[in-house]
């Protein structure tokens, strides 16, 4: 499941014990259904939505009060205690600061109350992403340095993969690819800053011998952010990184886990304009 609809699910929970079952928001239960610690989430849903998961559900509560104090004979104490507040002072001092007006003016007929519908989400993110949780696995493959001077990495490497299917290596990865589903990687390196460029590697999940030639680098267990980019490469997969690199990198809500940063080729037609390609992003749960 995907953030989004991670995140419609989380939304639909809120308003059913709001709404339906009048019961407080469990926290286990939104961390299971969200795939990932609770504090974790509120983060994503924060970065997601400018807005905090808590100020979100404080504004449902209390636009669902105000509802009630319309429509409802219902006492005040009644509706505090409905919403989880210790007290009506607490729940009348919150609607007040929410509404600009008390729960009793609320009641009159003149009284105008704020509302915070319940969030819908209806459009897709321009780049699809979800966190995944994998497992260590070994890659095998072949390395070599790129100069970052001029943007030149952006030519430099589908050079590489050029020059990889030309001379053999690339079959010889697929041949030795055991990764489910099977693909290809392109992992980035150690960055030099003096030198201004990095290492850039093409390999395959695999566990036979180390070929003559090839090395190997072993990735931890860890968790990823994993985008999913669509098109012909390479065009796709420099558009994705355009795209982490202008928006989600810049309000990047998670610490940077230290693997390094890879891209996933599906064993699909590379030039189809569905082409599924990948580029995972390492990050700490906190």
């Amino acid at each position: 499941m995907e953030w989004d609809e991670k995140l419609q699910a989380i939304i639909d929970y809120v308003e059913n014990h709001l709404q339906r079952k009048e019961e407080d928001i469990d926290k286990e239960e939104v961390a299971k259904i969200a795939e990932c610690s609770f504090g974790f989430f509120q983060k994503v849903f924060s970065y997601m939505n400018g807005i905090s998961f808590a100020e979100y559900v404080r504004s449902r509560k209390l636009t669902l009060a105000g509802y009630d104090l319309k429509s409802t004979d219902l006492k005040v104490v009644d509706i505090s205690y409905k919403y989880g507040y210790d007290s009506p002072t607490s729940f009348s001092k919150a609607f007040q600061i929410f509404h600009g007006i008390s729960p009793k003016e609320a009641r009159s007929r003149d009284g105008v109350l704020k509302v915070v519908p319940k969030m819908q989400i209806r459009e897709r993110q321009k780049y699809s992403w979800r966190l995944e949780q994998k497992e260590g696995f070994r890659l095998v493959g072949k390395s070599i340095t790129v100069s970052c001077e001029h943007n030149m990495h952006f030519r430099k490497i589908p050079e590489f993969w050029d020059e990889c299917q030309r001379n053999g290596i690339y079959a010889k990865l697929v041949s030795m690819d055991s990764g489910t589903p099977r693909g290809l990687f392109g992992l980035f390196g150690d960055y030099d800053e003096r030198l201004n460029e990095m290492e850039y590697s093409i390999m395959a999940i695999s566990e036979e011998k180390l070929p003559q030639g090839f090395n190997e680098i072993y990735i931890p267990e860890a968790t990823w952010a994993v985008f999913d980019c669509r098109g012909a490469v390479p065009w796709a997969i420099q558009k994705g990184w355009q795209y982490l690199h202008e928006e989600w990198l810049v309000k990047y809500p998670f610490r940077h886990g230290e693997c390094p940063e890879i891209e996933w080729y599906s064993g699909q037609n590379a030039y189809d304009s569905q082409y599924l390609s990948q580029i995972w992003i390492p990050v700490i749960e906190e």
